[in-house]
């Protein structure tokens, strides 16, 4: 059976809402609202195509935490199935505060970032992933195991977020090996050292057949052989907290992929994940089941323009 693959941290986010100011020093303010959910990043895409029922395979670090058994039991209850990668005392996750006001976030961090990639664990990542139609692919230790799958007929997509070094001389080797490099607006005129989406498309097309680049709100361009595409967002989705908006993007976007929709389906599927994600405080509290996906889908299709 098909699935979709990935190695990475797992984040668990602490959301404190609902209260009228961030405390000084030596003080104790109230919030309204609590909740603990699991946060952005690599986990959140995977979590978001089990919820589209795809089956998707995880392998990260998870201790005996209470945090670590929070978060597999989210992962399995979303459909996905996780290897643990951690073989130490500790808690291996990073575990984020953050302090939501209405105009305003502000976030406190305990953890390290990536995920170890010694030996073993490449081992293991690659036995968990050998046979995907598609694996997601991000910086750090696991390139080789990227290139062998590649070589197996995996597809790669890469989703690796801000650098403030980011350039093709950096980061040229991950971006060889991926069929889809999915930036937003602000990474893709970085790594492309160019003034606008629009010229960073262009730039990105010499290095890639199909370009994706998303322009936050408004929507997102694609690149098809010869033809250019803007697909608009979602206007009935109101933004309440933009938290995992890239990372459901990339889960819907996925989706196409895995179902073999063209380009411009496959962005339009994005906008509806990623627009639908940014409706609620967190980054997987609002998302769309595969029915309403299509449905969104059918009444959309006119939100695909050619430029």
């Amino acid at each position: 059976m098909a699935f979709i693959a990935g190695a990475g941290a797992t984040n668990v986010d602490l959301l404190y809402q609902g209260m009228p100011r961030i405390p000084d020093i030596g003080e104790e303010v109230y919030c309204k609202d609590f909740s603990l959910q699991l946060g952005g990043g690599l986990p959140a895409t995977l979590i978001n195509l089990g919820r589209l029922g795809i089956e998707t395979k995880i392998a990260t670090e998870l201790g005996g935490d209470i945090f670590s058994n929070f978060a597999k039991e989210q992962f399995e209850k979303n459909n996905v199935q996780p290897l643990n990668l951690y073989c130490s005392n500790g808690i291996p996750l990073n575990i984020t505060s953050a302090v939501i006001l209405p105009s305003d976030r502000s976030f406190i961090t305990y953890g390290k970032g990536n995920i170890d990639a010694d030996d073993n664990a490449k081992e293991a990542f690659y036995q968990l992933a050998k046979g995907s139609k598609i694996t997601m692919m991000q910086p750090g230790g696991f390139i080789e195991v990227y290139k062998k799958l590649k070589s197996e007929g995996t597809l790669l997509v890469l989703d690796m977020g801000w650098d403030d070094e980011m350039s093709f001389d950096k980061y040229g080797e991950l971006l060889s090996l991926a069929d889809y490099y999915t930036p937003n607006q602000k990474e893709a005129m970085k790594i492309t050292n160019t003034a606008s989406p629009e010229e960073a498309a262009q730039e990105l097309k010499k290095h890639f057949r199909q370009v994706v680049v998303k322009v936050d709100k408004d929507g997102c361009i694609g690149i098809d052989g010869d033809e250019t595409i803007f697909v608009r967002s979602i206007d009935e989705f109101k933004n309440v907290d933009s938290t995992g908006a890239g990372d459901a993007f990339l889960s819907g976007f996925m989706y196409g992929l895995f179902y073999d929709y063209s380009l411009k389906d496959c962005l339009l599927l994005g906008n509806i994940t990623g627009g639908k994600a940014v409706t609620s405080v967190g980054a997987l509290s609002a998302y769309v089941n595969e029915s309403e996906l299509l449905e969104y889908k059918a009444k959309y299709k006119n939100n695909i323009e050619k430029l």
